[in-house]
């Protein structure tokens, strides 16, 4: 089997004037990496690892084999790639500071709020508002439930659900993505005034979906969940979670490019509770820095997540606040552009308070000599 390469950031720091400009700026992000480790692995085992500074990276990866010399390049100059921002409409969502994306679910069964949301039109309707006011740069709109064990939804369910918040989500101004398996769910969200899309399955559950996302012209969210049929849960066999979620990701970043969808549209999502244990969710959280050697924006959907109330003495779902903002400074430490969350006014509170501490990271210059 080849050999397979990971450059994986190991020491965050709170700006490059602490390590003397020694610093890599992760994704265009506020996040900053001092030290790395060149990671090699063969047969699903790691072979080699060695560690240095940002600095003395491009002498270590000279010293690689040919045969992982493109990947090693391709790596390095991805972990520093600034992003474009994403183009919604009338709006733009700038990726050089963490943006919040409110979650708005209209399914009976969702894990969250029980059908809250599709039962009570004038419910929604304030939730959306009030998401929107709070801060949120994007609502995520979805009309089926994916926790483990959620039977499946018919297509003209979906749409019924669905297209009403688009409809209204966009009519008040807001960024709308819509979270979504089925193309013909995808086609009608957009047309209702969606402009993102986000399948759970990376584009795989239909194979209609890839061609249809290419010609849409819009970002896509592709997540990473290892079953490939109605159960996104089944599957998750790891030999290293961390590594092979990546890899699973880098496959579906190239093949939506060679579906023709353009690389400045593809956001990547590491598909933390999606058929993964506590331990390899917790895996994944405390590596969350590698995945921008993927070169693209980067999601983090935590909020409210089973492993916060396994952590905590399986505290409901309602009471899981503290947990999901933790996990959001997680995200936002690592330098992910998007955090997907239930509660948006307190992340987006957490979230300005982060930003000021940055801000006066990156300019307070005292420390240094002179």
């Amino acid at each position: 089997m080849a050999q397979q390469l990971y450059i994986q950031p190991i020491a965050l720091v709170t700006g490059p004037q602490a390590v003397e400009g020694d610093a890599v700026r992760l994704g265009g992000s506020m996040a900053y990496a001092h030290l790395f480790a060149v990671i090699i692995r063969e047969d699903g085992d790691v072979v080699e690892r060695a560690t240095c500074s940002a600095r003395d990276i491009p002498a270590m990866l000279a010293d690689l084999p040919v045969d992982l010399a493109d990947e090693a390049a391709a790596q390095w100059e991805n972990l520093g790639r600034i992003h474009a921002p994403l183009a919604c409409g009338q709006r733009t969502i700038r990726l050089d500071t963490p943006q919040v994306m409110g979650v708005l679910n209209v399914t009976p069964d969702s894990f969250s709020d029980g059908g809250k949301f599709m039962d009570d039109p004038l419910a929604m309707q304030v939730q959306a508002a009030q998401m929107h006011e709070a801060g949120a740069a994007i609502i995520d709109i979805g009309g089926e439930s994916t926790r483990p064990g959620a039977a499946a939804v018919w297509e003209g369910d979906e749409l019924k659900r669905v297209i009403p918040a688009v409809q209204l989500c966009a009519g008040m101004g807001a960024a709308v993505s819509v979270d979504t398996r089925r193309p013909a769910v995808m086609q009608a969200g957009l047309d209702a005034g969606a402009h993102i899309i986000n399948d759970v399955s990376a584009l795989r559950h239909d194979p209609r979906s890839l061609e249809f996302a290419a010609s849409s012209g819009k970002p896509v969210i592709l997540m990473h969940a290892p079953g490939d049929g109605d159960d996104l849960h089944a599957g998750g066999d790891y030999s290293a979670v961390v590594f092979d979620v990546f890899d699973w990701l880098r496959e579906r970043r190239d093949v939506a490019i060679a579906a023709g969808i353009s690389r400045d549209r593809i956001v990547l999502d590491p598909g933390i509770g999606f058929g993964k244990s506590l331990v390899e969710n917790l895996a994944l959280l405390n590596a969350l820095p590698l995945f921008h050697a993927l070169g693209q924006p980067l999601l983090l959907g935590a909020s409210r997540k089973r492993m916060i109330g396994a952590l905590s003495n399986e505290a409901g779902a309602h009471e899981r606040l503290g947990g999901s903002l933790a996990l959001a400074l997680r995200g936002m430490d690592a330098g992910y552009h998007l955090l997907r969350v239930h509660d948006v006014f307190e992340t987006v509170q957490a979230r300005n308070v982060w930003r000021g501490l940055r801000d006066a990271g990156l300019t307070d210059f005292a420390g240094l000599v002179g």
